[in-house]
């Protein structure tokens, strides 16, 4: 069954049960949300739809979860995009179901299969590397439909960058022949080994996207240290725009 449980922030249906819940028999679209897909998503109203579209729109950020604390009084916790990951992949190992990885590189895919057929030898995988490009065309999406609809798998764990990957699935959802449809982005590289992703001490204490930034400073600044003084100026006006509606 698809799960239910979640808690309203800004308009959005935050997850906030339990991953246990979320089984592969059932057609449903899974997608992440953090402070800064939130903030993109606030520039981007096809972005924002495509979320708002999620059956299932995970807590991938301490950002989120300290919103839906600061707003809502609720305590919900972070899932990653790479817990659903594992998640999904256990439920499969045991049924001997089907899964696709759509996006990155060869060489990550190849490296993803190798590391399948070791912790999970049950699963049928299937892989397909799209072009690199800020944009497909429409001969480009037919072949990763067909690629991937020809395969049929249970899963399809889509990973090409926020907010491509996401608008992708939006835009071909009815045309995609898989049960749950999930955007992963960087779960790719870390499952693959490519980028090594902070240890459990860092992620315990809400701290992952700090190593983040030290080791990719070029590429993860923008991120946290633009997107996120924004994101708290946009949360800080939620909070004193509720106070002045209750008073």
């Amino acid at each position: 069954m698809t799960p239910n449980k979640s808690v309203k922030f800004s308009g959005y249906s935050i997850f906030s049960g339990d991953l246990q819940h979320i089984s592969t028999d059932k057609k449903y679209i899974v997608n992440t949300i953090n402070q800064f897909s939130y903030t993109i998503a606030e520039e981007d109203p096809e972005f924002k739809e495509a979320l708002l579209d999620s059956d299932i729109l995970l807590p991938d950020g301490v950002g989120i979860t300290v919103a839906v604390g600061f707003l809502k009084k609720i305590t919900i916790k972070k899932i990653a995009g790479a817990d659903i990951h594992r998640h999904l992949l256990e439920k499969l190992n045991k049924t001997g179901g089907r899964c696709f990885y759509l996006g990155s590189g060869e060489e990550t895919l190849s490296l993803i299969r190798k590391k399948l057929k070791q912790e999970f030898p049950n699963i049928n995988a299937g892989f397909y590397s799209p072009p690199y490009k800020p944009s497909f065309s429409a001969q480009d999406t037919a072949e990763m439909l067909k690629a991937v609809n020809q395969f049929k798998p249970d899963v399809l764990f889509v990973g090409m960058t926020a907010p491509k990957q996401e608008k992708w699935i939006f835009q071909n959802k009815t045309s995609i022949e898989s049960n749950v449809i999930c955007a992963i982005g960087a779960v790719f590289d870390f499952y693959a080994g490519t980028v090594v992703r902070p240890s459990k001490y860092w992620r315990a204490f809400g701290l992952e996207w700090f190593i983040r930034l030290i080791k990719e400073p070029r590429r993860m600044y923008k991120r946290y240290l633009y997107y996120g003084p924004v994101f708290i100026m946009q949360l800080l006006k939620m909070k004193y725009k509720t106070v002045f509606v209750q008073a």
